[in-house]
């Protein structure tokens, strides 16, 4: 892809096929293919919204990989708006709002995550996709997990155990 020019969608395209390569073995040289994937998505094809989410995502990936999650965090805030705004109940919004609270968990940012996870996406999830949908069993451990750390009420734990039911 390095003879072809910037604007070429065939390099952008073998850009984000490498980054993706790199980030299943090698994280750290992935990410700047990753972070230039995206620039060039940005700046070339600011109207393909669904393609610089795809880079986005990529992105977030590896920095929560390379051990870099408040900024992981970042880019899943930013993706969990722009998928929100498509509709709460859809699997990809509900996916990147599971993104976010894996990274607040990550963090140790139990009472958010709880409350994302308990009171927007859990529901959304149950409602469109169903309970046995493989994002809401997701959902439903990471609540489970978030309501059983860190300091805990005795309403947290049962809550926690019936999830787990």
């Amino acid at each position: 892809y390095l003879g072809r020019p910037e604007t070429d969608g065939y390099r952008c395209s073998a850009m984000g096929a490498l980054g993706r390569a790199f980030r299943e073995t090698r994280s750290k040289e992935a990410l700047p293919v990753l972070e230039a994937n995206l620039a060039l998505h940005r700046r070339h094809w600011s109207h393909d919204e669904e393609n610089i989410l795809v880079a986005q995502s990529n992105l977030a990936s590896c920095l929560d990989d390379l051990g870099r999650h408040h900024e992981a965090l970042v880019l899943s805030r930013e993706l969990y708006a722009s998928f929100a705004m498509r509709g709460d109940s859809n699997e990809n919004t509900i996916s990147s709002g599971l993104n976010v609270s894996s990274s607040l968990m990550k963090l140790e940012l139990w009472d958010e995550a709880t409350a994302l996870a308990r009171d927007q996406l859990l529901p959304a999830a149950r409602q469109s996709l169903g309970n046995d949908h493989h994002v809401t069993l997701n959902l439903s451990i990471k609540l489970a997990v978030a309501l059983t750390s860190a300091r805990r009420t005795r309403d947290d734990l049962l809550e926690a155990e019936t999830i787990m039911q």
